[in-house]
């Protein structure tokens, strides 16, 4: 069995409200094994046969809006994509760890798409952006309510749907993987 964690967007927000009781339940009933939740905001560790990510995206995205009529991105990411996602982000180290994020995304992103984002934001904040693996990096510099970097700006222009979690939650995410039983 692989440990994954399912990366859950819009869970808690915007009147998408759900207790992480329900949501571990929901998951326990579909056979997924060794469930559990960090943070209140949609971060669900599991056990699962190892198998490729994309697939039990797409599982757990039908699993919540069938179960809880939401819709909601799931990034399904491996204890070493974790890992990558923190050690890739350039941000990391530099930036206050509440404010550089990793938004993971459904598909990799085109460079050529992410130049053009950069270019169409240039001047309407501080922020500072580079493009990972099925990831955008993100230091929001005076932070995320301040900012004018949606998701919904960087989905259109990217073409990906995506959720960010930032380096200090993925600490704490990545710990709790990598704990022994």
């Amino acid at each position: 069995m692989t440990r994954y964690v399912a990366l859950l967007g819009s869970i808690n927000v915007g009147g998408n409200r759900l207790t992480m009781a329900e949501l571990r339940a929901a998951f326990e009933a579909e056979g997924f094994s060794n469930v559990e939740t960090v943070v209140a905001s949609g971060n669900v560790l599991f056990d699962h046969e190892e198998r490729p990510t994309r697939g039990l995206e797409e599982k757990l995205e039908r699993l919540v809006r069938a179960k809880f009529e939401m819709r909601s991105i799931a990034a399904v990411r491996s204890a070493e994509e974790i890992r990558r996602a923190i050690e890739d982000n350039p941000f990391t180290g530099f930036g206050a760890d509440n404010l550089v994020h990793t938004m993971f995304l459904d598909d990799d992103a085109d460079p050529a798409q992410f130049r053009v984002m950069v270019a169409d934001y240039e001047g309407r904040g501080p922020e500072k952006l580079a493009l990972g693996d099925r990831a955008l990096y993100i230091d929001y510099v005076d932070g995320v309510g301040n900012s004018r970097l949606t998701n919904a700006f960087i989905e259109r222009r990217l073409g990906c749907r995506g959720t960010a979690r930032n380096v200090r939650s993925l600490a704490r995410i990545l710990a709790k993987m990598e704990q022994k039983d």
